[in-house]
């Protein structure tokens, strides 16, 4: 008799399992459109009470942690955040060339309520609205945490998952972990596919983030390029705060306490926006006759100060 073959027969059934919680999780966002009668013969109440400011956060889900190090995490944004008004921000593709642009290409994408509803009602389905929870892996090194964050029902929840995209059943730790994380997975999908699932609840097409603030983090030296080859020449800082004395000193060990930390905005980013269109990955940028690396990140909704 050949042996058993049971970790494959494992990932066959949670393949199918994650297949059906996916199934559930759409078929919440579409129950949601549609409130159900209550005895009386009006709607049952069906909406989640949520924020409704443009910079309320609602949801937000990122990928935080893993062995980048710290200086790219600098820069790192949520792969979905959310917020009251029904806005949806996410990164979009970048050119495949090197050196990139400076900027991350951040996109807006533009939710009903009803969208946001069968949003929220899909998070329930995920059991993101619940108390806080940690749903952890083991045996797995260097990889990252997904963190779920949703504002909704009067109180703020948070749930996080470790490596939560490359681990298998076997290292998930008892089938409650399990199958938590089998519907954290499935609703990520929903929110890596937004315009398919909730294409009838999408105004207009995507478009850029229009920022109104900038964090910059500067460290004396310039950019390392990684390609000798490959140079920029230095940008000069416009401000008239030079970058010695910008904003604050960093905090942490290691590599932070090079980097002193400032928000930019105002009649400030009028003059420095400019500036950043010609900005690439290893574009330098002097001032005072020093050159500094800068990692340039424009502001979230809800994001205030370093």
């Amino acid at each position: 008799m050949p042996p058993t073959d049971r970790p494959t027969t494992s990932r066959r059934a949670a393949s199918l399992v994650a297949a059906g919680i996916l199934a559930g999780l759409i078929a919440a966002c579409s129950a949601a459109a549609s409130p159900t009668p209550s005895a009386s013969g009006g709607p049952a109440p069906s909406t989640i009470a949520h924020p409704t400011g443009a910079g309320d956060l609602v949801l937000r889900y990122e990928e935080t942690g893993g062995f980048a190090g710290p200086q790219p995490n600098l820069g790192r944004y949520p792969a979905v955040a959310v917020y009251g008004d029904g806005s949806v921000i996410t990164e979009g593709p970048i050119p495949a060339i090197f050196p990139g642009p400076a900027l991350p290409n951040l996109r807006v994408t533009k939710l009903t309520e009803a969208g946001l509803q069968r949003l929220l009602a899909a998070a329930t389905t995920a059991g993101l609205l619940g108390p806080d929870a940690q749903y952890d892996a083991t045996g797995i090194a260097d990889a990252t945490t997904a963190e779920f964050t949703v504002v909704a029902g009067g109180s703020r929840h948070h749930v996080t998952a470790y490596a939560l995209g490359i681990s298998t059943p076997e290292q998930e730790d008892g089938a409650a972990n399990v199958a938590a994380r089998t519907r954290l997975r499935a609703f990520t999908q929903v929110l890596g596919d937004l315009r398919r699932t909730f294409a009838d609840d999408i105004v207009g097409p995507d478009s850029p983030y229009a920022f109104g603030s900038i964090r910059v983090q500067a460290a004396r030296g310039a950019p390392k390029p990684g390609d000798p080859a490959v140079t920029r020449p230095p940008l000069d800082w416009p401000l008239s705060t030079p970058l010695a004395t910008f904003g604050q000193p960093g905090k942490g060990a290691g590599v932070m306490e090079s980097f002193r930390c400032g928000v930019v905005t105002g009649a400030d980013l009028d003059i420095l926006r400019p500036l950043l269109a010609q900005a690439t990955q290893i574009t330098g940028w002097r001032s005072d006759g020093v050159i500094y690396t800068l990692v340039l990140q424009p502001m979230l909704p809800d994001e205030s100060g370093c």
